[in-house]
Parts: C-alpha cells; sequence; structure tokens
C-alpha cells in the first residue's frame, strides 16, 4: 500500500524571502487560497516576528483559509513564539514551526552558542509552542552538516518536550542523495520513539539537487516535504513543488508514495505566482515552463503526430498547463508545416507544401521562431502567384539514391 506523503508549501514563507519576490498580505491571502485549491497539506503562511505585515498575512490567512493546516516560523526565543501563537489562533488547525541551528558552525560563529545551551533552547520553545498548538513542528537548521550524535541529541530532547513533526533541513544544498537518504534512515533508527513523529525534509538548490535530495530523504524515511512553487527561495531556491509530486505521480512504480495535490492546479499555481511577483520561470523548467511540452524538432514533432507518448511521459492537461507542441522553427519538418496550416484551416495541395515549407524556414532563420502569421502571409504568397526559387537547401529535397521519405521526420535531434 502507497504511504501518504505531505506536502508542506512554503512558497509564502521561504520563497517570499528571495529577493524580488516580496508580496503584501492582500497578495499572500489570493496565493493561499490557490495553494488551498492545490491540495498542500501545510501552508507556511510566514514568519510574524519579521515585520507588522507579515504578522497581518498570516493571521488574514488563519482566518480565512480553512482545509490546509496553517503554519508559520518561529525562531527558539519567547518573542517570536509569542508572535506565533498570536497569528496562528484564528486557524482550524495551526501549527508553531519552531527552529535553531545545530551545526557547530552555527552554533559557534551565528549564536555563539554551546550546544547546551542550543539543546536546552529548543526543548524550552517546543514545551511553549505546546502550551498554544497541538501541532509544534521543530527544525534543526542546517542540519545535514551537523555532528550527527549532538543532532540525535537534540532530536530526541524535542520529540519528548512535544514536537509532532522533526525538519531536518539541508539548509544550503550541500548533500547528495545518498546521504539524504542514508541521513534520515540513520537519524530514524537510532532516535527513541521515532516512530511517534512525522520526519520532514527541507532542501536547498544551491547545486542544483534539492528535488533529488528530497525523494531520496522521502525513501529514509521523511513523510513530509518542505517545497516552493516554481522552486523560489533563498539563494538558488528550494525544492520545486510541482516536480516533487510529478515525480512521485509518474514514477509510481519506482516511488511508492502518494499526496493530495491536484495536479491540474499545479500550472495555475505557478501562473499566479509568476503575476503577482512579477518574476517569470525558466522557459525550459520542468513541469511548468513555456517549452515543458513544445517541440520543434521534426524528428519529435513527427513523432508526437503519431503518439504522443513518444516524446512524452506526462500530459499537459495532466498540471493544468496549455498543450500547443508543434512550435514551428528552422528544425521543424514539412509534416509538422501541414500540421499547423491545418489547424489554420488552409487545406495545402501537394505542390503547394514544399513552397510554402522553404519560404518559412528563410523565416526561421531570421527570427527563430515562426508565427501563425507568418503561415498565413506565405501561404496567401504561395496561392497568389509564382515566387523566384529561394537558394534554401530544403532537407527534405531526396538527393540521387536516397529513398523518398527517407527525411520526413526533419533534421531536428532525438535525443
Amino acid at each position: 500500500m502507497a504511504q501518504q506523503v505531505r506536502i508542506f508549501d512554503t512558497t509564502l514563507r521561504d520563497g517570499e524571502q528571495a529577493p524580488g519576490f516580496s508580496l503584501r498580505p492582500a497578495e499572500k491571502l489570493r496565493l493561499a487560497r490557490q495553494l488551498d485549491a492545490l491540495g498542500v497539506d501545510i501552508i507556511e503562511a510566514g514568519f510574524p516576528i519579521a515585520s507588522p505585515a507579515d504578522a497581518e498575512a498570516v493571521y488574514r490567512i488563519a482566518q480565512e483559509v480553512r482545509r490546509p493546516t496553517i503554519a508559520c516560523l518561529a525562531r527558539c526565543h519567547r518573542a517570536d513564539l509569542e508572535k506565533a501563537a498570536e497569528a496562528i489562533k484564528p486557524a482550524e488547525k495551526g501549527r508553531i514551526h519552531t527552529f535553531i541551528a545545530t551545526s557547530d558552525l552555527h552554533l559557534q560563529v551565528k549564536l555563539r552558542m554551546t550546544r547546551e545551551q542550543c539543546l536546552d533552547a529548543a526543548v524550552e520553545a517546543v514545551r511553549y509552542a505546546r502550551h498554544h498548538t497541538f501541532d509544534v513542528q521543530f527544525s534543526a537548521e542546517d542540519a545535514t552538516r551537523s555532528d550527527l550524535d549532538f543532532l540525535c541529541r537534540v532530536v530526541e530532547a524535542v520529540i519528548k518536550a512535544g514536537a509532532n513533526t522533526i525538519n531536518l533541513p539541508d539548509t544550503v544544498g550541500y548533500a547528495t542523495p545518498d546521504e539524504m537518504q542514508a541521513f534520515f534512515t540513520t537519524i530514524r533508527t537510532r532516535v527513541p520513539h521515532s516512530d511517534k513523529v512525522v520526519f520532514s525534509t527541507h532542501c536547498h538548490d544551491d547545486l542544483g539537487l534539492a528535488v533529488a535530495n528530497s525523494i531520496a530523504a522521502v525513501q529514509g524515511g521523511a513523510h513530509q516535504v518542505e517545497c516552493t512553487i516554481n522552486g523560489i527561495g533563498e539563494r538558488a531556491g528550494n525544492a520545486s513543488l510541482e516536480e516533487i509530486v510529478m515525480i512521485l505521480k509518474v514514477r509510481h512504480e519506482r516511488l511508492p508514495f502518494t499526496t493530495n495535490v491536484e495536479t491540474r492546479e499545479l500550472y495555475p499555481s505557478s501562473e499566479l505566482l509568476t503575476r503577482l511577483t512579477g518574476q517569470g520561470v525558466q522557459v525550459n523548467k520542468a513541469i511548468v515552463g513555456r517549452n515543458a511540452f513544445a517541440h520543434e524538432a521534426g524528428i519529435h514533432q513527427d513523432g508526437m503526430m503519431k503518439d504522443r507518448r513518444t516524446y512524452e511521459i506526462m500530459r499537459a492537461e495532466d498540471v493544468g498547463a496549455p498543450w500547443n507542441p508543434l512550435v514551428l522553427g528552422k528544425h521543424s519538418g514539412r509534416h509538422a508545416v501541414q500540421q499547423r496550416c491545418s489547424e489554420l484551416g488552409l487545406q495545402l495541395e501537394s505542390g503547394e507544401l514544399l513552397e510554402v515549407y522553404r519560404a518559412l524556414m528563410v523565416i526561421a532563420d531570421e527570427r527563430k521562431i515562426i508565427a501563425d502569421s507568418d503561415v498565413v502571409t506565405v501561404v496567401s504568397a504561395v496561392r497568389s502567384g509564382p515566387s523566384p526559387r529561394t537558394e534554401t537547401v530544403d532537407p527534405f529535397d531526396t538527393p540521387s539514391g536516397v529513398p523518398a521519405g527517407h527525411h520526413e521526420s526533419g533534421y531536428g535531434h532525438g535525443v
């Protein structure tokens, strides 16, 4: 039986901390409603001590978004915890997420405290939080660079103090997938009563491994994944929510885990975040990028027209994305040109197709992408009368001795 993985969305907290991604309370509330529609289990709505606006946003979200758990962040400081408790008070299901660094580097350089002081602060914070809500999450910042023996002591102590969820972040994106799986397996094995809590993973993308590390952590026993829409967040960002969800869905035979996410809301969620922040995603971004379901190469286009499964392992419709896969450019083949003309209501005679194709390839060399208006204009020109033959080499001209149709799929690379 497949195990369920909880999706903890931190777009409104860690994601919003990234330069250029700041949101006003009303914008946060709008995005929180979309995250609710998306089906995430936990929304980390903000860091109340950070600013009055952040505290207001958490409070409004807690008031108005009722299905998911509403969490907010607090350091292991009394003032932070008081603000957090106040902010989530209206929530149907509220969570205080308290954290402290556990690596020697952070303890010595940033916090200037001993391991024992860190341990005491963590336990006191969890106990205080439990007075205000049953649902308390503890995070050991920089966990993957912490001394393992000390980290196990901290985790054991906060479980005894009442933490329900234990998050072990790869705060600086330093770990590798094999390390992450072993890391979670080891801690769960060594810490008493670890089966009574939910272990969580929170991975950053400094080495481009956030998603891979998150999946490895799940394989090591983490049943909550902290992630963001479009992978936004500090520095290189967080693990991408849409990638994690679709990996678990597409490769279910290898990863027998499920989520509550409505995948058809993935693309709309990405689009809303882009509109609210003014920060777009790279065109080749997995799942939600403009080119994620687009094909220009002739070989790919030919395969797509015959059966989408040849070059697509998921459907654009599954993630709520528009599907218009045939992008006309210099790598396209005649089949794609004919298909686009047909879609535009332009039925070409066999003699017209080659002329139209040649003319469009001239445009493609100059503009890179051929627009529908270019197709209409070229077809009209071809039909209005003979045009001078261009010197453009047609990759579909059949050389002597080569069977007709040998190049029908174009020159685009198949790999």
